[in-house]
């Protein structure tokens, strides 16, 4: 079969990265504590489902994706193993500025996927460049201990979660009705 034949998953992990990410983000914002509904999303939908998106990218010979995808997924499976390995007595709480190293590590991560966004379409950009954004702040965060940094980080957060969820949607209808319904800012020819 053809990869050219291969429907999009690309929709898959954008919606499971994006509506995690608005969740949590609700969290950061201080609406909600943490609960089981952030962890389960974070373990299936941001995790599992981002893993899946990424392995289909794989068949579809789009490394960026594949990358994007299943880091963002191991991300959110991770993530959720270090909120529920303490509450099981398996380790010990992760300290803040342990968090803080954690969280800048995927923050240069992101920062290079970012760059690697140049030449794809503005939407892509600004998930991207926010989401760099976002982990830098929550990097911060936990340095400082600031909870307004948090609370900007959480609100930073839903706008890039919104914004995934808002590509998502583009490419989904893009496909159904064969032609581009939302702009997502396709970026100027070479």
């Amino acid at each position: 079969m053809s990869t050219t034949n291969l429907a999009n998953p690309a929709p898959l992990g954008l919606m499971g990265f994006g509506m995690t990410t608005v969740l949590l983000n609700i969290h950061n914002a201080g609406f909600f504590p943490v609960s089981a509904m952030i962890m389960a999303m974070g373990l299936c939908y941001g995790g599992i489902a981002q893993v899946i998106a990424g392995i289909l990218e794989y068949k579809k010979g789009n490394t960026f994706g594949l990358t994007a995808f299943i880091s963002y997924g191991f991300f959110w499976l991770s993530l959720v193993t270090l909120w529920v390995l303490p509450k099981l007595g398996l380790a010990e709480a992760t300290p803040e500025d342990y968090m803080g190293c954690y969280l800048l590590m995927w923050g240069l991560f992101t920062a290079f996927m970012w760059v690697g966004t140049w030449k794809a379409n503005r939407a892509l950009q600004f998930i991207f460049g926010s989401l760099t954004l976002l982990f830098a702040l929550l990097a911060i965060r936990d340095f400082t201990g600031s909870a307004l940094i948090g609370t900007i980080a959480g609100y930073e957060g839903i706008i890039c979660g919104l914004s995934a969820i808002y590509l998502a949607a583009a490419e989904v209808l893009e496909a159904q009705y064969g032609r581009p319904v939302l702009p997502i800012g396709a970026p100027k020819a070479a």
